[in-house]
């Protein structure tokens, strides 16, 4: 099957009920489909042929969806730029994917053979054949090449298939989404280009309308969310914290039956607060860019396993692993690998990335974890983001789960400083609400951790940074500390800095 027949048959199902909105714009099922016909046809004429790589850098939107869907039409390969990025990035990834266009809405500074802006996009979807677009792909050919997130070094481009989209969508409809509606509502507030983006084709093929927030504001969702009586959405952790300061919080009423989230694991303590407002309505799904969300899923009813992943999505396998690839029993921490269908096929214009990655046909993904008895996984951290101070491993993420449980904490980002004794001096930053003093964090992990674990140092920050998938970016965290420190003559130690 090809993505394009969804689309036909969605609007075959579904008509003239709303498929998309954004602000007072709706698009129907049906207006749609001839949307992505005409510009996947414009597209054809414009010179561009089947297997050639496109950019696409437009703001969440219906346009964006547009051309998402159009390129999966005309048999090119999308390749997804988030507006949030530098131009450095957007350059760097249109080159390395060998784009030969790029649809945006400015392109100064972006070297590609083709680029199309607004006027010509809105132009394309006026004037473009009325036929159906319709060139069929190979399913294991490139569909669209995805990117990791970079937090460790330079962004790999990952070539996801039409099999893989489609082995994704079914995984939702089967264990994270089941009870989609037609006529439901889902609330996109994170990029469409990153997570977001994944739960366009499920609300689809189900009838159910996706409202586009075009940029995300905490107090905006609020009023969305409510106003428009949405049942649906997906949050990574901090945009979920941010919603939880928002003023009006307690003042609305919600519809809200499912709040998928991930790209992030969810700290205990803000889960319970969640849960507190929302309900028992929460669905984490976990992935990566290789295997796209879908690696284990926590329906609603299982978030009593405070700290776990889930189980594995059913078309999924999932594994520990030790250092030497043997497999490992329940409780025992190593390597969480997986495989399926549903997986990259490899990493663009990288064999050996992709070789050591596929060990033994399964895709090592990089994350410590381990299995509860009853096939639950739990995540420990990521494999280059641990810790060794004083001989002893430390999780940064399980500090900072401890941080996030102390009164007025909102962000945490637990790093490794150098240092000759200890090898990695564990230090934290955090935002929080006014108030919120070093005193009271060091305190508080003082009581909760073991000596070894504790910070040596904490500060705290108005926010922390972020990449463009709202992912706090311990790196730059780092980065900015030691850059800092070493402009300063006297030692480390706990401060308050508010910057």
């Amino acid at each position: 099957m090809q993505i394009g027949a969804l689309i036909r048959r969605a609007a075959l199902y579904y008509g003239d009920a709303p498929c998309l909105v954004e602000g007072k714009r709706v698009v129907t099922f049906r207006q749609f489909d001839a949307l992505t016909d005409r510009l996947g046809n414009a597209l054809v004429k414009r010179g561009f042929e089947a297997g050639d790589r496109i950019g696409v850098l437009l703001p969440n939107g219906i346009d964006c969806l547009v051309a998402y869907y159009a390129l999966a039409k005309a048999g090119l390969v999308r390749v997804s730029l988030n507006t949030r990025e530098t131009l450095a990035d957007h350059v760097y990834k249109l080159s390395h994917s060998g784009s030969r266009g790029v649809i945006c809405n400015d392109a100064q500074g972006l070297d590609v053979g083709i680029a199309i802006g607004s006027q010509e996009l809105a132009e394309l979807q006026r004037s473009g054949s009325k036929a159906p677009c319709a060139v069929d792909r190979d399913l294991d050919a490139p569909y669209r090449l995805g990117f990791t997130g970079g937090t460790t070094g330079r962004s790999k481009a990952v070539t996801l298939t039409t099999r893989g989209e489609l082995a994704e969508l079914s995984a939702f409809l089967t264990d994270l989404l089941p009870e989609i509606l037609q006529g439901q509502t889902f609330l996109h507030a994170a990029p469409i280009a990153h997570a977001s983006g994944a739960f366009f084709l499920p609300s689809l093929v189900r009838g159910a309308r996706s409202l586009i927030m075009a940029k995300f504001d905490p107090e905006e969702f609020v009023h969305l969310a409510a106003t428009e009586q949405a049942e649906l959405t997906f949050l990574v952790p901090t945009m979920l914290a941010m919603v939880l300061e928002a003023p009006s919080i307690e003042e609305v009423r919600f519809a809200l039956r499912c709040i998928a989230y991930g790209a992030s694991p969810i700290a205990p303590a803000l889960l319970e607060r969640a849960e507190a407002r929302f309900g028992r309505v929460f669905a984490q799904t976990y992935g990566q860019a290789e295997s796209p969300m879908v690696i284990t899923c926590l329906q609603p009813k299982d978030h009593d396993r405070i700290g776990s992943c889930g189980r594995p999505f059913t078309i999924v396998e999932v594994a520990v692993f030790d250092e030497q690839d043997r497999p490992l029993p329940a409780g025992e921490r190593g390597e969480i690998v997986c495989r399926g269908p549903q997986t990259m096929n490899y990493y663009w214009d990288n064999p050996e990335a992709t070789a050591t990655a596929f060990r033994g046909g399964w895709l090592h993904t990089g994350d410590i974890g381990y299995m509860d008895d009853d096939g639950f996984f739990y995540l420990v951290d990521r494999k280059n983001d641990m810790l060794i101070s004083g001989g002893y491993n430390v999780y940064p993420r399980e500090v900072e789960d401890v941080l996030l449980s102390c009164e007025g904490v909102v962000e945490a980002a637990v790093i490794g400083l150098p240092d000759e004794k200890w090898g990695d001096r564990v230090y934290a930053v955090v935002s929080g609400r006014s108030g919120l003093s070093t005193d009271a964090v060091m305190a508080h992990a003082r009581h909760r951790l073991a000596s070894y674990k504790r910070p040596k140092g904490v500060e705290i920050w108005s926010e922390l940074p972020k990449s463009s998938a709202n992912k706090i970016l311990r790196r730059a965290v780092r980065d900015r500390v030691i850059a800092r420190q070493k402009a300063e003559t006297k030692p480390a130690r706990a401060r308050e800095t508010r910057t």
